[in-house]
């Protein structure tokens, strides 16, 4: 079902299988699934980031000039957490991307309505040449896709394109990826993992439980 969607990334290597084992484990304490994210969350970001534009410039090296390339200063680049969750990319994103905004997005899930509640919203802002703009919303656990879709309309409603939005995910429900790009069709969706279903719950199966406890110990 997924594999029809050509803008789904699947990041899959030794390091990041090796960091999902260690964070689905019911007995990794908070600790190990930290730092296990936080490895995860660079390799992703760094795939994430592949389609920034560049510009060329010169630069002087010890031994010469010469002419390379370095993202374009023009942009804006802004990193979108989904809170409490979506902090754990915050750290590694601002390594990364020194030049970004940070701008959170509080959402909550109702537990029977499976519904996101909004609490925070820092996104307001206004938006000149909205081309040239690039938002990164994170957040660990696409499972409905609802809160994700809000997260993305907030951007799309000031007109940024689609094509300029990545949602950084870490695991995911084939269901969420596909509310997803119902909704909105060209943004990018890099994951590292996508499961096998939503139980009745609204959680990811097999998932690593509710991610925001498990990294935050709460």
């Amino acid at each position: 079902m997924i594999s029809k969607f050509s803008n789904l990334k699947i990041v899959s290597n030794p390091i990041v299988n090796q960091s999902l084992c260690t964070m689905r484990a019911k007995d990794t304490d908070t600790q190990g699934v930290r730092l296990a994210a936080r490895k995860l969350t660079r390799i992703l970001l760094y795939e994430a980031t592949k389609h920034l534009p560049q510009t060329e410039i010169e630069i002087e090296t010890p031994l010469t000039k010469f002419i390379t390339q370095t993202i374009n200063p023009d942009i804006n680049i802004i990193i979108s957490p989904i809170l409490r969750a979506g902090l754990i990319f915050t750290d590694e994103a601002v390594d990364i991307l020194p030049q970004a905004t940070i701008r959170h997005i509080g959402m909550y899930r109702d537990e029977k309505t499976l519904k996101p509640v909004w609490y925070y919203n820092k996104v307001p802002m206004p938006v000149d040449k909205p081309e040239d703009y690039y938002i990164y919303i994170t957040d660990p656990m696409l499972a409905t896709g609802n809160s994700l879709i809000e997260a993305i309309r907030l951007y799309v409603d000031k007109g940024i394109p689609e094509t300029n939005i990545c949602c950084v995910c870490m695991i995911s429900s084939p269901q969420g990826i596909e509310n997803v790009f119902n909704e909105f069709p060209l943004v990018t969706i890099i994951v590292a993992a996508v499961d096998s279903h939503l139980n009745e719950r609204g959680y990811i199966v097999p998932g690593m439980g509710d991610a925001g406890d498990r990294i935050y110990n709460t």
